[in-house]
């Protein structure tokens, strides 16, 4: 990777470290006040849902805004709003008005992942592009570790300090974007398949990204309840979070190098049954501190894994054309699963107690580690041919622009070009061309001399790697 990529890579990724060092720890500091206030935890898991809806509308939406306004000025707006909504909800502490803002801050986040995405993604060609948003990944998990373990200390400021804390760093994130060069990468919107159509094409897929959008929405907003009523304080429960983050952060990679090596399936099998066994030895076991942080670490890996694991399995299946719009609709296939776990989940701790939601995450392992296994014995897998990539979940225009040159080859490679007309009708194959072939083509000229043919072309034999 060149210097001057990392240059010009370096503002966005800035801004993006330290707006998430704030947004790394809002939620836990909101699941704590709420349940420092004798709210309910069906109230928190309602309050919690209104970011994910937020990011859900956000994917959809903010795109245009995007291509309306340009990047730069797309990111101050974002992240003005992510700041003011911090601010009001230091000011307000009424239940329903935090709601309003949560779901208003999840629409302006998304849109701040959406501008550094896309500029990311459009900086370089597709050789440096994984490395891009490897990047990318580093610099949002490491500052969600940050933010979690000064949380103690911020909190200890003062019942306003941290949302003032959150603020200022989301306006201090707006600079490194404002000082690079005025060049504004291209967006293109298209728009994504149907939650129906999806199910037919990808089952696998679909289950995949929103099981992981139940399970990480739970881990990110419940799990600080469940540990403060374990007996954690402000400080440990912001040193576990950071575990938990820690474990997401370091474990991913080694998760995509082996399902890029091996049968996806396999690893969303193993990756479901990881999710039921930590579980089972929360709930089972007496943990000590450490103990309960070497679970989170891995309970944090696996999780946060399964979404790049379904997402590279549905590229394996996906027709050429189907790739883009097939990406966008598991991204929003991940959103609803993450607007529907507090409220889904919170029922359940209330009747059983705070272990119900290792009781969810359980039986969410052992559902899913079934259906998986299930498909693969309806479907077995093919070579595998859609390189893992160890991000987040992207945005709408993000994912767009994240499809590689190794997903459309190696689905050309899997499916007849006829296919995709099945998939996406507006798809138009280009004529061969006619004509003898360049000098440097790839082909030979050879002539059958026993029948006295005309000259032919066939390809090449390829050379020896």
């Amino acid at each position: 990777m060149s210097r001057q990529l990392l240059l010009m890579a370096l503002a966005p990724l800035l801004g993006l470290f330290i707006l998430g060092i704030g947004n790394g720890f809002l939620a836990t500091l909101i699941t704590l006040r709420l349940d420092a206030a004798g709210e309910s935890p069906v109230v928190i898991g309602w309050v919690s849902s209104a970011y994910f809806i937020g990011l859900a509308l956000g994917a959809m939406l903010n795109d245009r805004l995007l291509l309306a306004i340009g990047h730069i000025r797309a990111y101050g707006s974002f992240a003005s709003l992510v700041a003011v909504t911090v601010l009001l909800q230091g000011l307000v502490d009424a239940p329903a008005a935090w709601f309003v803002l949560r779901l208003i801050g999840g629409w302006a986040t998304v849109g701040v992942f959406l501008v550094i995405e896309s500029w990311l993604l459009t900086a370089g060609d597709a050789g440096v592009r994984g490395r891009l948003l490897a990047l990318y990944m580093i610099a949002l998990y490491a500052a969600g570790a940050l933010g979690q373990l000064l949380l103690g200390a911020i909190n200890a400021l003062g019942p306003a300090a941290p949302f003032m804390v959150i603020g200022l760093l989301a306006s201090l994130s707006v600079l490194p974007m404002a000082m690079i060069p005025r060049i504004t990468p291209l967006v293109e919107k298209a728009e994504p398949l149907s939650p129906l159509r999806l199910i037919t094409l990808t089952p696998t897929g679909v289950a995949g990204s929103f099981g992981s959008g139940l399970a990480v929405a739970a881990v990110y907003t419940l799990l600080p309840l469940y540990l403060q009523r374990v007996g954690f304080g402000v400080q440990g429960v912001g040193q576990l979070m950071a575990v938990m983050v820690l474990g997401a952060m370091l474990l991913q990679y080694p998760v995509g190098r082996w399902s890029d090596r091996h049968d996806r399936q396999l690893v969303l099998i193993a990756l479901g049954g990881l999710c039921a066994l930590i579980a089972a030895g929360v709930l089972l076991l007496p943990l000590p501190p450490w103990g309960l942080a070497a679970l989170l670490f891995l309970l944090g890996g696996g999780v946060f894994s399964l979404y790049p694991a379904a997402l590279s399995h549905a590229a394996d299946r996906a027709p050429a054309g189907a790739l883009v719009r097939m990406s966008q609709g598991l991204l929003l296939i991940n959103a609803l699963g993450s607007t529907l776990s507090p409220p889904l989940i919170t029922p359940v701790m209330t009747r059983v107690g705070d272990a119900g939601l290792f009781w969810s995450l359980g039986a969410l392992g052992v559902i899913l580690m079934a259906f998986f296994a299930w498909r693969r014995r309806v479907r077995p897998a093919p070579v595998p041919v859609a390189p893992f990539s160890p991000a987040t979940p992207l945005s709408a225009a993000g994912a767009e622009l994240a499809i590689t040159e190794e997903w459309v080859q190696g689905a050309l490679e899997h499916e007849h070009v006829e296919d995709l007309a099945d998939v996406v009708p507006d798809v138009a194959v280009a004529e061969p061309l006619v004509g003898p072939p360049p000098p440097d083509a790839a082909h030979i000229a050879y002539y059958d001399e026993a029948a006295g043919e005309a000259p032919a072309q066939r390809p090449a034999p390829e050379a020896a790697t």
